[in-house]
C-alpha cells in the first residue's frame, strides 16, 4: 500500500530539512516510535500500535538510503518484525520538503508500505486510517518543537494501488531522484523516548464500525425474527 501525505512546518527550509533528518528528534515525535541507537544515517529501534488491548511492538532498523541537500529529497528504509506473533513490516519513505516562504515549509511523504500478520487484517481502511493520525501527530509534534505551535496535522493527498506502483515502477516512471550524501559517522548514540502509540481501532473506528454493522443488523435481524417465529409458533399451539 502506498500513502500520499502533505503537511506544513512554520520554519524555513534548511530548519525543516535538518530537523526531518535527526532521527532522534522524528523518533521522539513519532507516535510509538522508539529509537534504541544512532550510527550516522543507520538506526535501530521498535514501532508500538495499540490494537485493542494487545499492543503490537515491532522491533526493527533502518536506514536514510538517500539525501539530496540541492532538492531536499531524501529516502528512508526501515523493517522489522514482531517476535510475539511473527508480525512483519517494511516501509519506504521518499519526503521533499519546499519552501513557501522564508518561514514557512511544505513537506510531501510518499510511505510505501508492506505488512503482514495481525495489523494485516485489521483490513486496508484502518491502516490508512492508522497511517492518517500517526502522520498528523508526527507534523504537529515537530512543528511545537520546533515553534511552539502546532503544524494543523497533515492531508491525505492519496492511496495508491499495490500493482499500480508496480507497473510504474516496471515502466520506470518513478520520480523519485537522490544523490547519496551521507555524513560522517559520530558514532553509536543511545536515544530514549517517543510519543504515545496510536490506537488502531480509535483511530479506524469508522472504517470499522461500517465494516461491522452489516453483520450486526444481520444478527439483529435474526434474533428478532426467531423470535417472532417463536411467538406465532407458541400461539398457534395455544390456538
Amino acid at each position: 500500500m502506498e500513502l500520499e501525505h502533505r503537511f506544513e512546518i512554520p520554519v524555513g527550509i534548511d530548519t525543516a530539512w535538518e530537523a526531518l533528518l535527526d532521527m532522534e528528534r522524528v523518533a521522539a515525535c513519532f507516535p510509538g516510535a522508539h529509537l534504541d541507537r544512532v550510527d550516522g544515517d543507520d538506526f535501530s529501534g521498535s514501532l508500538t500500535v495499540k490494537l485493542g488491548r494487545r499492543p503490537l511492538t515491532i522491533h526493527g532498523s533502518g536506514r536514510i538510503a538517500d539525501r539530496d541537500p540541492a532538492t531536499h529529497r531524501a529516502r528512508l528504509e526501515a523493517s522489522g518484525t514482531s517476535a510475539k506473533d511473527e508480525s512483519n513490516a517494511a516501509v519506504l519513505v521518499s519526503m521533499t520538503a519546499t519552501p513557501l516562504t522564508l518561514g514557512r515549509t511544505a513537506v510531501d511523504l510518499v510511505t510505501t508500505l508492506s505488512i503482514t500478520g495481525r495489523p494485516a487484517r485489521l483490513g486496508r481502511a484502518a491502516m490508512v486510517a492508522v497511517g492518517n493520525e500517526s502522520i498528523s501527530r508526527f507534523a504537529d509534534c515537530l512543528a511545537r518543537e520546533l515553534t511552539g505551535r502546532p503544524a494543523g496535522g497533515a492531508e491525505l493527498v492519496d492511496v495508491v494501488n499495490p500493482d499500480d506502483v508496480a507497473a510504474e515502477m516496471a515502466a520506470g516512471t518513478s520520480t523519485v531522484e537522490a544523490t547519496p550524501s551521507a555524513p560522517p559517522s559520530v558514532g553509536v548514540r543511545r536515544v530514549v523516548g517517543g510519543a504515545q502509540p496510536v490506537d488502531a481501532l480509535q483511530a479506524a473506528g469508522v472504517p470499522l464500525l461500517r465494516k461491522a454493522l452489516p453483520a450486526v443488523l444481520g444478527v439483529v435481524a435474526l434474533v428478532l425474527l426467531r423470535k417472532i417465529f417463536s411467538r406465532r409458533t407458541r400461539d398457534r399451539d395455544d390456538d
